[in-house]
């Protein structure tokens, strides 16, 4: 349920309306001193904390806001089903406290039957509305614990055995079932103030008042309250704590999902900054050699092709500073794939010319690997020759790890379009031992592919393996704005 706002007694909620004391107020002037019922005096600074601790009190206990017992989560046919087996249980409990009374105190008909209901009906308010049910509970038991102290006067000389006062039996049940479920849904301090609140009226009525001949239940009341409230409280915590967590969980897994992407960007934009540093040299090697190339070259010409070669050195060099931060983070792993390359952090990046030493380094690891390569191999631009490696390479690691023993096909299909890659592992044949993994293999392929206009699909197999499809467009053929192309090289319609 909603926290109470308690707010400072010298104004706002509490304070005279219309009014707003200045922070001096009431302070003694500098050399002055200070009176005994000053403010600041020790005699009245016990007296406000108690005003403020009972205000405090009142507001977490005088409420009559509605705060329904949720539902169960699972199973959905059985959602209501505590709602139903508490009204049942308040409709037995008002029977046996009417009974109870009668037996015991034997007062008017209509009074016990209006107690017995009233003590039931508590349990049933309590699925809605905690608070006021313990409210109407403690009025009940108040009711009743007077009529059985005049019986008690009255009736004295009749009793055979003492009849329990000032708690019966059935008023201690209804009364520990409030006290649960209030406890599920309000704080530990509001609980806390319900025990001791129901255990000053306890205290009242039976150290004060008492009664003529009768078997003090008010210390057994008390502690079986105390249970309840404890067991309630633990697990309301509980429920919260596994709120939290799931809670936690979720935030935990959106910040890792997102850390790899950025991960998974970083090391992309670490590769194709070789890429464009590699076209970024030949601008500035034509442009030194271009006015070797014409003769009696005009000055125009000379002063543009020198500032463009200018440009461009200015540009490697940026690209070598950013490179550098980028790869500084770990200079032994520069491209983050673990295995496979053994690529020094300057070598230049791989291309599908090295497909054959990825697949032998493949197999001396253990798995048998199978190439085909379909259509007239050509050569394609320098992004897609990169990321279709890497597809390659990733899709063979993650082989390794998650299908050890398995066969492993990989085709190449050149279209005039565009790169086909689709590789396929059969089922593992030996137990798959665990792996954290990094969460970057899947999401990575995805990543080049789109980056190129293109598209990337990975499920499981029927007979219990993995493939992986992919299509790459030429740059010349790439879909506009990074729309995907169709994995067959045909443009969506």
């Amino acid at each position: 349920m909603k926290e109470a706002r308690h707010e400072d007694p010298a104004g706002g909620a509490f304070g005279t309306p219309g009014r707003h004391p200045s922070p001096d107020a009431g302070l003694p002037e500098p050399g002055e001193p200070r009176s005994a019922g000053s403010p600041g005096s020790g005699v009245s600074s016990p007296l406000s904390a108690l005003r403020r601790q009972l205000r405090v009190l009142r507001d977490d206990l005088w409420t009559f806001d509605a705060d329904p017992l949720p539902p169960l989560s699972r199973p959905r046919l059985l959602r209501r089903a505590p709602h139903v087996v508490l009204c049942v249980l308040a409709l037995v409990l008002s029977i046996g406290a009417a009974n109870e009374l009668s037996n015991s105190y034997n007062p008017l008909p209509a009074l016990d039957v209006a107690i017995g209901f009233a003590q039931g009906g508590a349990v049933a308010l309590a699925l809605w509305r905690p608070l006021p049910a313990w409210w109407l509970s403690l009025a009940a038991h108040l009711v009743a614990s007077q009529i059985g102290r005049m019986a008690t006067f009255h009736l004295h000389g009749f009793l055979v055995e003492p009849p329990p006062w000032p708690w019966t039996g059935s008023a201690i049940t209804s009364c520990a079932v409030v006290l649960f479920l209030l406890a599920l849904r309000v704080p530990t301090r509001v609980a806390a103030g319900v025990w001791a609140v129901t255990a000053l009226v306890t205290f009242c009525i039976q150290g004060v008042e008492g009664a003529a001949f009768y078997s003090g239940t008010g210390l057994p009341a008390l502690v079986v309250f105390g249970l309840v409230l404890l067991v309630g409280t633990a697990l309301r915590g509980r429920r919260e704590a596994r709120t939290q967590l799931v809670e936690l969980t979720v935030v935990t897994a959106e910040e890792r999902a997102r850390r790899t992407l950025l991960e998974e960007r970083n090391r992309i934009a670490r590769e194709l900054h070789d890429v464009v540093a590699h076209h970024m040299s030949v601008i500035s090697i034509q442009a030194q050699v271009a006015p070797h190339l014409v003769e009696n070259p005009s000055a125009e010409l000379r002063e543009n092709l020198d500032g463009i070669r200018k440009n461009a050195l200015e540009a490697l060099t940026e690209l070598r500073r950013v490179l550098g931060v980028l790869r500084s983070e770990n200079p032994a792993d520069p491209y983050g794939i673990g295995s496979g390359t053994g690529a020094a952090p300057d070598s230049p990046q791989p291309t599908l010319d090295r497909l054959d030493a990825l697949v032998e380094n493949t197999r001396a690891a253990g798995m048998e690997v199978r190439t085909e390569i379909v259509g007239e191999v050509r050569p394609l631009s320098p992004g897609v020759e990169l990321s279709a490696y890497r597809i390659v390479q990733e899709a063979l690691s993650n082989a390794l790890r998650h299908a050890p023993g398995s066969t492993v096909r990989v085709e190449l299909t050149y279209f005039p379009r565009g790169l086909q890659l689709h590789i396929a592992n059969s089922r593992p044949t030996r137990p798959v031992p665990p792996s954290p993994g990094a969460g970057h293999g899947l999401l990575g392929m995805r990543e080049r592919a789109v980056m190129l206009g293109g598209t990337l699909f990975a499920t499981g197999t029927a007979c219990g393996g993995f493939a992986v499809a992919c299509f790459l467009p030429s740059p010349e053929d790439a879909p506009p704005d990074g729309a995907p192309a169709d994995p067959t090289g045909e443009e969506n319609r």
